[in-house]
Formats: structure tokens, sequence, C-alpha cells
């Protein structure tokens, strides 16, 4: 198992693929279709992923047995003295290895690496398994909210909490 900072492009297009599979897997039935291809075309294209990493985000890559198998992104915010944990993602083939908790892992040392005591992300109301998954590791939900994201989407999401 492996964890590097995406750096390059092809990084990149590895990441933007990876973010296909995985939220084809897991968000069609919660959100569906339609909501995906716009979601993953607007926040995880090869394009969106590259402006991402310009403007601040780290991305990393997790790599099971030499393949690559999920991602993590993050995102500093000096004014709040929080780090948001804006995606952590396995592909459904490699669950159950305990490679979630990897990417935490490495989300919880990249909060503290800058000093920030706070790690904290939104989550989908209707993602039962995931918000379960937070809680299991720490986190509490902290408020609600719906974010128009364009195209007549909203996210209408959680967000929770953990202090690292």
């Amino acid at each position: 198992m492996a964890i590097i900072p995406v750096t390059s492009p092809s990084d990149i297009k590895t990441t933007a693929q990876l973010a296909h599979k995985i939220w084809n897997q897991h968000y069609v039935p919660i959100i569906g279709q339609e909501q995906v291809d716009y979601m993953l075309e607007k926040i995880q294209s090869e394009e969106a992923i590259a402006h991402q990493i310009s403007n601040g985000y780290s991305y990393f890559l997790l790599f099971y047995n030499g393949l690559p198998c999920g991602y993590l992104a993050l995102v500093p915010d000096t004014a709040e003295a929080k780090m948001m944990l804006s995606k952590i993602y396995v592909d459904a083939d490699f669950r159950g290895l305990h490679l979630g908790e990897q990417l935490l892992g490495t989300a919880i040392a990249e909060t503290q690496k800058i000093c920030f005591k706070t790690l904290w992300l939104t989550v989908n109301r209707y993602n039962a398994n995931s918000i379960n998954w937070y809680q299991k590791h720490g986190f509490t939900i902290v408020k609600e909210v719906k974010i128009d994201i364009g195209n007549g989407f909203v996210m209408d999401d959680y967000v929770m909490e953990k202090i690292v």
C-alpha cells in the first residue's frame, strides 16, 4: 500500500479515471446518473482537478499492490484554522481492506502538520454508509447545508467535524 501526492499530469489523469469509476459505483443510486455526470465534469475531470491543485488543494493517490484504488483531497482554510477533507474515496473492488483508514490517517497527519486541530467534510445526507463510517472514526454532525451547484442540482449535505 502506498499513498503519494498527485503532482503530475499522469497522476491527475489517474485520479480523474478513479473518480469516474468510484462515483458511478457509489453515487448513482443516491443522486442519479445525471447529477453524477454533471459533478464529475464540474469537479472531478482532469481539468477541474488540475485547477483545484493550482488553487491550494492537495490530492493524494492510494495504491494497493501497485494498482490505483483510491484518492484523497484536502483544502486548508487558514482563516478558520481547519482542514477540509474535500474528497476521500476507495474503489468498491478494494473495500474491506481498511484502505479508507489509511487515507484518513494521511488527512489527519496533513492537518496536524500545519498545526490545525479540526478536520471537516460534507457528506450527502442520504449516504448512510459513509455517515456511519465517519461517525465510527470520530466525526460528528455539526450542521446541515444545501448548496446549489448549478444546472438545477443541489448538494443536500451534513457538515461533519473531527478534532485531531
